[in-house]
Order: C-alpha cells, then structure tokens, then sequence
C-alpha cells in the first residue's frame, strides 16, 4: 500500500495526534531520501517495534559543508515511495525547506564532546544541523522510538546524547549497517559512483578488516594504519582522511582496543566521500 505523502505540519500532527491517544508506539526513520536496503532495514526495524511507522524525507541543507555537495545529493522521492510500499509505512513525512525552517529561523542546537572528532573535526558545524533537524524531526512526529544505522555510528551517538540531554521522550534505537555482496556499506552517495569507482570502493572495507585482523594478533595500530592508507591510495583513493580507532561508548581516540571499540575511515575515491565503521 502506498503510505500518504504529508507535507505540512498541521497534516502531520492530525495523524499522530490520533495515533497518541490510541496509545500507540510511533516509529520514525529519519532519512534524506535515495533510499536503498539500509533504510530499508530500520524500516522493517520500525514494523517490529511500533505500531505506527513514519519515514522522513529532507535533504537537511544546515548538515552539508560543501554547496555541490548539496546539490548533486540524490533526490528520488518517486523511486523511494515505491520501495517502502512493500512495508506498509502509515505516512512519509516530507516537508519543505519552508516548513522545516521557516523565516527568521534563529536556534540550533548543539552537541559537544562527541563532536570534536572524526566528522565533527573534518565537516565543521555539520553535527549542528544534523542534532538541529533531528531534534525537530522528533518534535513534529512525537515518535516515541526512532531507528539509525551502525554505519554513520558518529551520527547515532551524537542523536542518542541530544535525546537524552533535552528530555526528549524517544529511545534511539541503533541498527546493524547493511553492506552488498562485496562488502561496501550501503549508502544514498553510493549513487555518485562510476562502474569504475564502484569496483574499487569495497577496497575500504577489505582494508579495515585487514587492520582488525591485524591488531587481534597483537600488530602495532600505527603500523597498520600506515601500510592500509598506502595500499588504498594505490588502489585509486584520492584521500584518506582518516583511519582511527576510538571508544565505542564515548568515542575517545585509542591506540588500541583496550575497550570496547571501533574502527572508523573515512576516504574519498573518484570525487565521494566514503565513510564506515567496524567493532574492533
């Protein structure tokens, strides 16, 4: 069944507003369209959980550093509509630059600590915008749960301290990052990669296990790091910008798994910025 396109706010908080007093769970599975199996995944997460589901669609313009970057995002509203059918979603909320940030927008909000790292460092204020429209996602849907995958874990966490900072009455539920036959994370800007490029890509993950394999036998992380970003770059990768190692709870940098932890990368090949994480 195809689930009702809702596109302004009044729409939106009639639905929920039933579904409240109904007493029923709301799901939400924010995305930024360009759908693929890995929202898919949280979706079906979504069904198991809650009685009601609602996936979000908005290109969040205050989350993107680079303006290209913004404009060449894929936008499939069509094609993404078609794929949840199968799902029977009860709504996709999908609202306007307008509608989520209307004139004389003035507030933002802010995460501090887990942001300092990683894409925090590399992509300045872009955890800003994403705490900012999450927060506000949460808000206009009064979901009492919300689903993210493992691969943006920066992400997860980041929205998971916001929730639980502000009072917000959702729990953050993380979900297992889905990857194709060959290894590469699935992910919206998978699209922007040539035939060529796309063959290269999983080389990342092939790296990042060899480094996991690696420090299980006890081999210095340095060492390690080093010999995967020369092999990456050989392969055709332009850039690593980073291959780093840090706490799984509180992101903290570590030379070595000392708890529990993960290895994160980040690289760019044939103009994309690729981004993944393991346990390690």
């Amino acid at each position: 069944m195809t689930a009702p396109i809702i596109r302004t706010l009044p729409e939106l908080r009639n639905l929920t507003g039933q579904w409240q007093r109904a007493g029923e769970r709301i799901g939400v599975v924010p995305t930024m369209g360009a759908l693929h199996d890995g929202h898919l995944s949280l979706v079906a997460a979504a069904k198991e959980r809650c009685e009601r589901v609602i996936v979000t669609i908005f290109v969040n313009p205050k989350q993107f550093n680079n303006p290209d970057d913004l404009k060449n995002y894929p936008r499939t509203e069509e094609a993404d509509a078609r794929k949840l059918e199968r799902f029977d979603v009860d709504a996709l909320w999908v609202p306007d630059g307008d509608q989520m940030y209307p004139e004389h927008f003035s507030t933002n909000v802010s995460v501090t600590g887990l942001t300092d790292v990683m894409e925090g460092a590399k992509r300045p204020g872009h955890f800003d915008g994403v705490a900012t429209v999450v927060t506000k996602l949460f808000t206009q849907t009064q979901a009492t749960d919300a689903f993210f995958g493992e691969k943006d874990y920066q992400q997860f966490l980041v929205v998971r301290r916001m929730a639980l900072d502000l009072d917000l009455p959702i729990t953050v539920h993380p979900c297992p990052t889905i990857r194709d036959i060959d290894g590469l994370a699935l992910s919206s800007r998978n699209l922007l990669l040539s035939d060529r490029a796309r063959t290269t890509a999983p080389r990342l993950f092939e790296e990042m296990e060899a480094i996991a394999e690696g420090v299980a036998r006890g081999e210095a992380f340095e060492t390690l790091r080093a010999a995967a970003e020369k092999r990456l770059l050989a392969a055709g990768y332009t850039e690593v910008e980073y291959l780093s190692i840090h706490a799984q709870d509180d992101l903290a940098p570590l030379d070595a798994p000392t708890r529990p932890a993960r290895l994160f990368a980040a690289a760019w090949l044939a103009g994309v910025r690729l981004i993944d994480n393991i346990a390690i």
